[in-house]
């Protein structure tokens, strides 16, 4: 939303002056005259005050043509945990077996308090809810691998196994001892120029990358758990840290091509549409009429544009480079000024 009260911008701009931290992620600034927007804290020449204004969430300033700084990085700043919330991070994934008490986390120096109000607002669960997800997907992996029920629990953390259990079925949908061939679909967060995703992963592989502001990504969600038979519980595996590394690699080198293994749920004729997105070259761009073409129905240019419009990982299956024949940008799940900024990328670094 634009900020319009005048006593709000004149806040918001004594604090860019000033450069304030605890401002960090309450406003965006646009700046007029260069078409950039930033947070409080950058460190750039500070514009002047009939030059700004200033938006409650990055993803409206991109809408209204603003880029990213390449100074002050608002996209990826504004929402990466702040050092306390990593420190607390780093705890839960040292000590996967071990639940991380306020007490413990207190002798660290870190604020149950600040820890708490943080994952609810930006994970929608408790610092606790968190931990005792990492805390089960530990324990899942390890009966997969042969482990009895009684053993997990208790190198788990836990101190009955009725506790452990009621826990475990939960969140898996079944109980330890029926879950050795049961799936689960594990969800992490990373950060991006763009803002922040979230990514989903099987054993088999990555089935969702989205920006987490995504239209009607709750309803993918739940397609997605409906579709694989799974729970969405948080963790990270193989393909989740590899995707974390390609992501990165793409926005900060310019990586052309992902090797990281996918699972893609859908029907027959979609998975053909999504295997001819990939073969779009990067720094390309193509018509939903080219793509019917290409897979050799002309005339299903609407099924195209809908299964493009399913596809639930993006950049990596790069539905971004689907234009409309008329050269102008058409509807993406992750908004328009992202299609257009990851076309514009791609151009500039594709002889690189």
């Amino acid at each position: 939303m634009l900020i319009t009260e005048k006593e709000k911008i004149d806040r918001y701009y004594q604090a860019l002056l000033n450069r304030k931290q605890s401002y960090v992620g309450i406003f965006f600034v646009g700046v007029k005259t260069t078409l950039v927007f930033c947070i409080a804290t950058c460190r750039a020449r500070k514009p002047k005050f009939e030059n700004v204004e200033f938006y409650t969430s990055f993803k409206e300033a991109l809408d209204n043509g603003y880029r990213p700084c390449k100074i002050c990085k608002p996209t990826e700043n504004a929402n990466q945990a702040p050092e306390l919330i990593e420190k607390a991070i780093k705890l839960v994934k040292e000590n996967p077996k071990e639940k991380i008490t306020d007490f413990q986390l207190r002798q660290k120096g870190i604020s149950p308090e600040v820890v708490r109000r943080w994952f609810k607002k930006h994970y929608g669960m408790t610092f606790q809810s968190y931990q005792r997800m990492y805390r089960i997907n530990n324990a899942f992996q390890e009966l997969k691998n042969g482990k009895n029920a009684t053993h997990a629990a208790f190198d788990t953390g836990y101190e009955s196994l009725s506790g452990f259990g009621y826990t475990f079925k939960k969140l898996v949908g079944k109980s330890p001892r029926k879950s050795r061939e049961k799936n689960i679909i594990l969800i992490n967060r990373l950060t991006t120029p763009l803002g922040p995703m979230f990514v989903c992963a099987t054993d088999k592989g990555v089935c969702l990358l989205e920006f987490v502001d995504r239209r009607m990504l709750e309803s993918e969600f739940k397609d997605l758990q409906r579709l694989l038979k799974a729970n969405i519980i948080f963790g990270e595996n193989v393909h989740i840290k590899q995707t974390k590394k390609e992501i990165k690699e793409y926005f900060e080198e310019g990586r052309k091509t992902f090797y990281v293994a996918l699972e893609t749920p859908g029907t027959d004729f979609q998975n053909v549409v999504w295997d001819c997105l990939r073969e779009i070259n990067y720094g390309e761009t193509t018509t939903y009429l080219q793509q019917a073409e290409k897979i050799g129905n002309p005339k299903a240019t609407r099924a195209v544009a809908s299964a493009n419009g399913n596809n639930r990982i993006s950049i990596i299956i790069p539905c971004h480079r689907v234009i409309g024949k008329d050269g102008k940008m058409t509807g993406y799940g992750g908004g328009i000024e992202r299609k257009r900024w990851l076309i514009d990328y791609e151009r500039e670094h594709s002889n690189k």
